[in-house]
């Protein structure tokens, strides 16, 4: 007897020498941190639900059901004769009336009448949001009871199992080639901590890399020259102060606050997720998902330790591969039986031809793969429905607050905030998230179609971003104050616009703006400005009567093919207050110095309103590749005649754009002040609280 008590000790695993001191520690662990990312309340007590209202195949098991439960007592004692050492499956759970039911038996596909319900992001957003997550009793083990998705999503809370079959329901009703896994994960993630985590938001796209010349004739240039001597200092250097650095790290006690500590238990926490195969709904690549945050993750990601088993609505595999790796090097096809062995044989299954065998030896395997064959009985979970108001209010406690690294993430309902904002990110300086560097803010059914705003804490700019369809066509505002004649940028529709103007800028001495799509090839206008008459100011005279004094006017225009380049000017520029007027051409291919003409105002001649006086005395003309034609001063009378009538127009744009940038301020101080929200025809129930609220 103390022999075998001997080896019984000696073929203890790691799991079963913890402690239960040590266990409950590490439970009240857990549930601090749980409480951190979700609230303060207490727990929610199961034991006390209603479940008379329940159907009777909540209660009780059909014949096909107690078959299948007996078959899955059959193969989970094969399996854990063939596996002494490895953990015990899940496989039949209690429900919340506490009557055993198959795992698969508790998935139940639904496709939802929502559009955003078709994708698997929509489904994975919707299911942790609307869910509030709760830790495992025993971090090590899996539950022992498994509740029907339609009791989850009545009191809106449950842990990772119940979060993972309500998600692969879902998609699997949505048409995803879906399972169920019950596997191994990191502390992280089974405790939904993402304080070391990159805000998604945050999160930048992957550069695509440039493509290199495939001419192997190109020019290789030569590397700079680099002394090896300077090489060989400069490595000393470097190892000298890296010895030092060293030393020093030695004598001084450093204390890593952000380094995660190391976790007793890594590689036993037992987590739940959804796998997602490739080929259905033109799925290019398998993937997992975490049902607790949404987010789409590698099936070699390093967060994920382990695989017991997975399941659908179908049948049950349990994974026969090593995993001491993770997750990286798994096979993921189900076909093969080396690597996943499942528990009830598929009838579908293509059969192989017999080569050389009789036809009665290929009877009695026809007849033995009919008895084996066992067709999965319908879910017992009643239809699982999500009405209107709680697919628009997903959260139960009003908003949901996510911690990340440097970062605050802040969700509300729609309709939720009278201004409409459903999302609000903080970017912290420090990890403690005590100094702020900048604020997004993103929002819904505006009236004026405002659906995210910027906020730089640091320069104070404030960026607001629209959608299409704004009365002044605006699609970005960017500013510090809402004061006239101070610094912003606006940014327009452009292809709304006649005149093609897609971005404003102002402030106090100068206006720049840029147009796309011109018939004239017209791009950029810059406008300077001077001080106001300081005599009309102090007398209380308005900013109407008193307007900015024009100062110069720059226009820039691309090339017109249609046009010699000497006849087609690129540059020209009004110097309204000198009156001066020049000209610059653009070039051929094949030349060197632009053309350029230039007319000044005659020194000593009184200007008088409706003359033109031109000489050789008042204008310079370098025009080198223009013909003899072009050279003459009837032309340049003529075009002299053009460019002040042009000037007088230009004058008036400048002013009607400054009254733009006025209506503009007023509007959106209108807007501001008078938040008003839209709803939709189709919300039925919103518009009858929007009636209600009127009477």
């Amino acid at each position: 007897m103390e022999a075998l008590q001997e080896m019984e000790e000696a073929e203890q695993t790691p799991e079963d020498m913890i402690s239960n001191d040590f266990l409950d520690d590490l439970e009240t662990d857990v549930a601090v941190e749980e409480a951190s990312v979700t609230s303060d309340e207490s727990d929610f007590d199961w034991s006390s639900i209603d479940t008379s209202h329940l159907p009777s195949s909540y209660k009780t098991n059909s014949w096909q059901e107690k078959e299948l439960l007996q078959l899955a007592d059959h193969f989970f004692q094969q399996y854990t004769h063939l596996c002494p050492d490895r953990k015990p499956l899940f496989i039949h759970p209690h429900n919340e009336c506490g009557v055993q039911k198959f795992v698969s038996t508790t998935v139940r596909p639904t496709l939802l009448p929502y559009p955003d319900m078709y994708y698997w992001s929509g489904c994975a957003s919707f299911v942790c949001d609307y869910l509030i997550m709760e830790p495992l009793k025993c971090p090590i083990t899996p539950p022992s009871s498994l509740y029907s998705s339609t009791t989850i999503l009545k009191y809106q809370r449950g842990n990772c199992f119940d979060f993972t079959v309500l998600l692969c329901s879902l998609l699997i009703g949505a048409g995803y080639d879906a399972y169920c896994v019950h596997g191994y994960a990191t502390l992280e993630m089974c405790s939904l901590d993402q304080t070391q985590e990159l805000c998604p938001r945050l999160r930048k796209p992957p550069e695509v890399p440039e493509e290199e010349d495939p001419n192997k004739y190109r020019i290789k240039y030569p590397l700079e020259p680099q002394s090896q001597f300077e090489l060989q200092q400069k490595a000393k250097k470097e190892e000298e102060t890296e010895s030092t650095q060293e030393e020093e790290r030695e004598e001084e006690v450093v204390v890593e606050v952000d380094k995660p500590k190391r976790d007793p238990l890594h590689g036993l926490r037992v987590h739940a997720w959804v796998l997602v195969l490739s080929g259905k709904r033109k799925v290019p690549e398998t993937f997992f998902i975490n049902p607790f945050t949404g987010n789409h993750h590698s099936t070699t990601d390093e967060c994920f330790l382990g695989i017991e088993s997975i399941w659908n609505h179908r049948n049950y595999w349990v994974n026969m591969q090593d995993c001491r790796k993770g997750c990286k090097d798994l096979s993921f096809d189900l076909n093969d039986s080396f690597c996943w062995e499942i528990m009830l044989s598929e009838s579908n299954k293509p059969s192989q031809l017999p080569t050389e065998s009789s036809q009665k030896d290929t009877d009695d395997m026809e007849k033995e793969e009919i008895g084996m064959s066992f067709e999965m009985p319908l879910s017992w979970v009643a239809q699982i429905k999500v009405s209107c108001r709680e697919y628009e209010n997903p959260f139960s406690r009003g908003k949901k607050v996510i911690l990340y690294d440097k970062a605050k993430q802040e969700k509300w309902a729609a309709y939720a905030n009278e201004d409409g904002l459903v999302e609000r990110l903080t970017v912290y300086a420090d990890s403690d998230r005590t100094e702020v560097l900048e604020v997004k803010e993103w929002f819904k059914h505006r009236e004026d179609l405002l659906y995210m705003r910027e906020v730089n804490k640091q320069t104070q700019l404030i960026t607001e971003h629209f959608k299409p369809g704004h009365p002044l066509l605006l699609k970005a505002h960017s500013y510090t104050s809402l004061e006239p004649e101070t610094e912003r940028t606006v940014e327009f529709y452009h292809t709304a616009r006649v005149d093609g103007l897609w971005k404003r800028f102002e402030n106090a001495t100068e206006m720049t703006e840029y147009f796309v799509g011109r018939e004239d090839f017209l791009h950029m206008r810059h406008t300077e400005f001077g001080e106001r008459d300081q005599k009309m100011e102090k007398a209380g005279v308005t900013a109407d009567a008193n307007p900015r004094p024009i100062v110069q006017i720059k226009e820039y225009f691309h090339r017109n093919p249609e046009k010699p380049a000497d006849e087609d000017i690129e540059e020209r520029i009004f110097m309204v207050i000198d009156d001066v007027i020049q000209l610059t051409y653009h070039l051929e291919l094949h030349d060197t110095i632009a053309s350029k003409v230039v007319f000044c105002r005659v020194i000593g001649r009184e200007k008088r309103e409706d003359e033109i006086f031109l000489s050789r005395e008042n204008t310079v003309k370098y025009q080198p590749w223009s013909s003899e034609k072009h050279k003459n001063m009837r032309r340049l009378y003529d075009l002299l005649w053009e460019l002040r009538a042009e000037q007088k127009d230009l004058k008036q744009q400048v002013r009607d754009s400054e009254a733009e940038m006025l209506n503009i301020l007023m509007v959106r101080e209108d807007e501001e002040a008078n938040i008003k929200l839209s709803v939709s025809i189709y919300s039925t129930a919103k518009r009858e609280q929007q009636h209600e609220a009127m009477v």
